[in-house]
């Protein structure tokens, strides 16, 4: 039997809190579960040097963008840094994706400026994982790239979110729902109402299997396999999602320390509590996806442990090993009728009196 090509990833090794100290490890542990994989583990050698493994190749760069960093220091005078030496592999052919836990902001304007824009799509967005009561996540787009949204952006963010969960997911018709105040399709503002109208005709055309408008509480009860919303609502939901889990951590942790009384509670209530944390612990949903780019890109949560960079390695992999860009092109070509149609009448200029 022929060995599957070998998925090539390029990690940004001196990205986020931890630095090399987190994605080496991470790395490491990746590496002895996917034999048919190769990192280009990309960063200042000399903090690289030390990881030995046939299938990783160190790439020098000089440079870090940190997290105070403006877009402008790390788009155009950090031009030797860890992150964008990693984006230039999947340009170049030598990546099937890139990975990085760096600055979200500087991630997306460096790839947006590397990669450029796939045909057909207007703004990137970042798409990921939100836990659910179902036992597994919710994606869920824009996380943060694009904080006002126009209807036809919404509308390509669905299309774009389909491609992803039918790839990483295996769903050939993941369920959408629009993020709105209220299940009625008369509720919300002007921008989440046309919206609807462009997801139901898309639903029509087949393009997407529209559920309908949903409500916060339907993300965790995983009433739909994808929500889409604007990047405000959506990073605002994701760090509220991430506080739960600290949350009962926290929990979990200090009543074992106060009185008789609140430790025998918090021993009766530990399992149920403990099996809720490791359900919505953040670390099995990392790796959000950049989607609208021409090429592939994951973001890792900036304090990612090696655990959770793994995971992002993971989606990375997965990605690249299913073709996700391709699924993408295939869908948003699929869709252009309607993309176009929803432009044109924005575009259309009002009829005057003469």
């Amino acid at each position: 039997m022929t060995s599957p090509t070998p998925i090539t990833l390029a990690v940004d090794c001196m990205g986020g809190d931890h630095g090399p100290r987190v994605t080496l490890a991470a790395c490491r542990r990746f590496l002895s579960t996917h034999s048919d994989a190769r990192l280009l583990l990309v960063g200042r050698a000399e903090e690289l040097a030390g990881f030995a493994d046939p299938r990783a190749e160190v790439i020098g760069a000089t440079e870090v963008v940190e997290s105070d960093d403006s877009l402008e220091v790390a788009l155009r005078k950090k031009k030797d840094s860890s992150m964008r030496v990693a984006i230039e592999q999947v340009r170049d052919g030598k990546a099937a994706a890139a990975v990085s836990a760096g600055n979200t902001g500087a991630l997306m304007a460096i790839a947006r400026y590397v990669l450029k824009t796939m045909d057909g799509i207007d703004r990137p967005a970042i798409a990921g994982q939100m836990p659910n009561f179902k036992g597994g996540g919710t994606t869920m787009l824009d996380l943060g790239a694009n904080v006002d949204c126009t209807p036809e952006h919404l509308l390509q963010f669905a299309v774009m979110g389909s491609a992803l969960v039918s790839v990483l997911q295996n769903k050939d018709q993941p369920s959408v729902g629009l993020l709105n105040i209220g299940e009625e399709a008369i509720k919300g503002n002007e921008i989440i109402k046309k919206t609807g109208e462009l997801l139901r005709s898309a639903g029509n055309s087949g393009d997407l299997n529209f559920h309908g408008n949903v409500e916060g509480n339907d993300i965790f009860k995983g009433t739909v396999d994808i929500v889409v919303c604007d990047g405000f609502v959506g990073n605002v939901a994701l760090k509220a999602s991430e506080g739960l889990a600290t949350m009962i951590g926290g929990f979990l942790k200090n009543e074992f320390s106060r009185n008789i009384f609140t430790k025998i509670v918090a021993i009766l209530a530990y399992p149920v509590l403990s099996a809720f944390k490791n359900r919505v612990d953040h670390r099995r949903y990392n790796g959000a996806a950049l989607l609208g780019l021409r090429g592939l890109v994951f973001k890792s949560h900036g304090s990612a442990d090696e655990i959770a960079f793994e995971t992002a390695l993971n989606r990375a992999y997965d990605a690249g090993r299913n073709q996700l860009l391709d699924r993408v092109r295939e869908r948003i070509a699929h869709a252009a009728p309607l993309l176009m149609g929803a432009h044109a009448e924005r575009a259309e200029p009002a009829v005057t009196t003469p």
